[in-house]
């Protein structure tokens, strides 16, 4: 009778650790100083926080052509690690020309006077109230990073985004602002049936509709919006001649060069730091006798 029951209880012990081993687990807190970033992962079900060893060299002198965005950008953030009043911010406008880089450069800037940076995914934002309560106790400030964000109707991450930057009855933790990127402005798609909702009044004013308002609401409670715009022609050529530079192309073939480079941007539809990167490798990689090992840094003006 004994050994069935101790059989029984084994089995019973056994089952319960299965159970156990898929249910959620309370977000674990990792070595805060292992690292000035972190990545959410979801892993079996399980979240957790994974150090990001290596991060981007980047500097904010090494980011030109957009010195309005970074002086409010830089701004805000300085608030932020010194405890004042800051924004949750969103980042919008044309794709390469520095969005992500210039939040990468204010971590750099900042980390000594302890920002630090988690980077989660949109399909993960339905864990942040976790996120916020594990850090809400530590010293440092955190920017939470979306990076090319953008919702399709009815994703789950949109209300949990929602309801974090404003509106929940759980205030958010002083020391986490939401930052993200988005080639949206207002990261939902819009489509021309929506401004059939737009109604007038008899004074002519006119009113959006429920769905636009919906559309709109979202990025409304981002406090600060920065946007980015297209290179000019010669913005471009400026970043291909650095980049061209670093590459170790001599000044004359840099010259020669510039054809290929406007062609190489018509070709992709696109004037932006990216795209003139990816222009100067080609071609330096044309030119085995003028290209030297890369180093790692980025020229002064590049915009990945």
């Amino acid at each position: 009778m004994n050994e069935a029951f101790e059989r029984l209880l084994q089995r019973a012990e056994t089952l319960l650790a299965r159970i156990e081993a898929v249910l959620p687990q309370p977000l674990s807190a990792p070595d805060w100083g292992a690292a000035l970033a972190w990545r959410y992962r979801k892993r079996g079900g399980h979240g957790l926080l994974e150090p990001v060893r290596h991060i981007g060299a980047m500097a904010l002198s090494d980011l030109q052509e957009i010195e309005p965005q970074k002086e409010r950008l830089v701004r805000n953030t300085a608030h932020f690690v010194q405890g004042l009043p800051a924004n949750n911010v969103l980042l919008t406008g044309a794709r390469g020309t520095g969005k992500s880089s210039l939040i990468r450069a204010c971590l750099h800037a900042l980390a000594p006077q302890g920002l630090r940076l988690i980077e989660v995914d949109k399909t993960d934002l339905t864990d942040l109230p976790d996120i916020v309560a594990l850090v809400a106790e530590r010293p440092e400030r955190f920017i939470v990073f979306c990076d090319d964000l953008s919702f399709e109707d009815g994703e789950p991450g949109y209300k949990a985004l929602k309801s974090m930057l404003d509106g929940s009855v759980a205030a958010s933790s002083p020391n986490v602002l939401i930052y993200a990127t988005s080639n949206r402005r207002h990261l939902l798609p819009e489509y021309q049936r929506d401004n059939l909702s737009h109604q007038r009044d008899e004074d002519g004013e006119l009113h959006p509709g429920e769905a636009v308002e919906e559309k709109i609401s979202l990025s409304e409670r981002f406090g600060l919006w920065i946007s980015f715009y297209p290179f000019s022609q010669d913005e471009y050529l400026t970043v291909v001649r650095q980049w061209l530079g670093h590459f170790g192309v001599p000044e004359a073939a840099i010259e020669a060069a510039r054809g290929q480079a406007l062609v190489w941007a018509l070709e992709r539809g696109s004037r932006s730091g990216r795209v003139a990167h990816q222009f100067a490798r080609d071609y330096a990689g044309n030119h085995p006798a003028s290209a030297v090992a890369e180093s790692g840094a980025a020229p002064p003006s590049f915009h990945p």
